[in-house]
Order: C-alpha cells, then structure tokens, then sequence
C-alpha cells in the first residue's frame, strides 16, 4: 500500500470532522466522475461473470438434480469456503434448511466454517489447514456431497477438507474463480467463473440460486411422482 493510501487510526478523528466533499453529498444523486468510473467499471465487470456461468449452465443443473436426489434419500451436504467464500457457503446451507422459493421439507445442510467452536478448537489444536477436514470425517458419510468454494482455488483448508472427503467416498464439488487451480484439480467436479475474484464471487451467488432452482424442480418431480405411487397403491 502507498504511503499517500495509508490510514492509521490516529487519523480517524480528523477524517470524522472533515468537510464533505463537493459531489458527494448524502442523496445528491450523483458521485464525484471518479467514484462513477471504478462503480461503473465493477458492474461492467459483472458481465464476463455471468457468461462464464452461462457456459456452464447444465454442470449447474446437474448438480441442483443430483443434489436433490441425494438429500431426499438421506444424504447431507457440506458446505465450507472462507471470508465471503463463507458466507456463500451458509448462504446455500441456509436456503436448503430453510427453504428457496416455494415450501417444501427441510433437508439436511451444513456449513462447517459456521461451527464456531469447533473451528476455533480444531484450529488451536490441529491448525487452521484442518478446520474443516476434520469436521469433514466427523460428519461426512459415504454418498454426502461436499461443495467447496474459493475464488482464488488455493486454500490449504479446503484441498485438505477435499482429500479427506475422497477417503470416505464423499462428493466433491468446487466453485471457484479463473481455473483450472488446485481446488478444482482436487475435487470430482468444478464451475469456475472467469473473471475478476470479486466478480467472480458475486457470480457465486448466481450460481447457487440457479442451483437451487434446478434442486426445486427436481423435489417437486420426486414428489409428485411418490404421491401418484401412493395413490396408486391406495386404488389398489
């Protein structure tokens, strides 16, 4: 970082009861032509996210199935990334516990980084490369599908959580940045986003809604189908 960049907290007063710069003001409606530039750059940026998602629509369909049939025979996912990897991560955990966009049952989603207390334990005792592995071969069973997600497809703590989950026959998907990378080499199959990391783990997102459409889909399909057995076999 430069020296004319450098922020030290002894500084924050000053700044607190600096004027406000013309431009800038709160609800002008409009931002300084430098501001507007690196804003407009970012979400230009977007664009080479979403149609590198697009190319990969079907890996993301499939997966949304699988996943589905999975988890209604009693599989789980595991779920495990780092920084807003993380939140990513609980993010689809969360919409598969609670629900995404109709009602249907709960199923069975766990975000390993969200085990507060035992990241910080295993992290103090084994080091932070084995948050997640070990969590990994606590609660990973043969047939459980473990999604992976990192922008940069380096971190030392999913390529162990992926090694472990292959000695237990468990699944394992990756979702990362610009690859081919380490990550994406480790697990059995991958979508990588080729574009910026920020907009790349905005198109994480994307990508795991449009995952869920797909895991929707396929519920309402399992289910229908069982209800019109069971109404078969109740005729009968």
């Amino acid at each position: 970082m430069t020296a004319e960049w450098s922020l030290r907290e002894a500084d924050l007063p000053a700044l607190a009861t600096a004027p406000t710069l013309p431009g800038v003001l709160p609800g002008s409606g409009f931002a300084d032509p430098a501001s507007a530039d690196v804003v407009q750059t970012h979400l230009d940026n977007v664009m080479p996210a979403l149609d590198s998602l697009r190319s990969q629509s079907g890996l993301l369909a499939a997966w949304g199935v699988e996943l589905a049939q999975r988890l209604l025979r009693g599989q789980r996912l595991l779920a495990a990334g780092n920084g807003g990897s993380a939140a990513e991560a609980q993010h689809l955990t969360a919409e598969l516990v609670g629900r995404f966009d109709g009602e249907r049952v709960p199923f069975s989603a766990i975000s390993l980084h969200a085990e507060s207390s035992a990241v910080t334990a295993i992290a103090n005792d084994y080091g932070y490369d084995d948050v997640f592995a070990r969590q990994v071969r606590a609660h990973g069973r043969s047939g459980d599908v473990l999604m992976l997600l990192s922008t940069s497809g380096k971190s030392p703590n999913l390529l162990r959580a992926a090694g472990a989950a292959a000695k237990l026959n468990i699944t394992t998907w990756a979702l990362t940045g610009v690859g081919p990378n380490p990550l994406t080499e480790a697990c059995d199959e991958a979508v990588m986003i080729d574009a910026l990391s920020a907009n790349a783990q905005e198109g994480h997102l994307i990508a795991l809604h449009a995952m869920c459409r797909a895991f929707d889909l396929e519920v309402g399909r399992r289910s229908a189908v069982d209800a019109g057995l069971q109404k078969r076999g109740g005729r009968a």
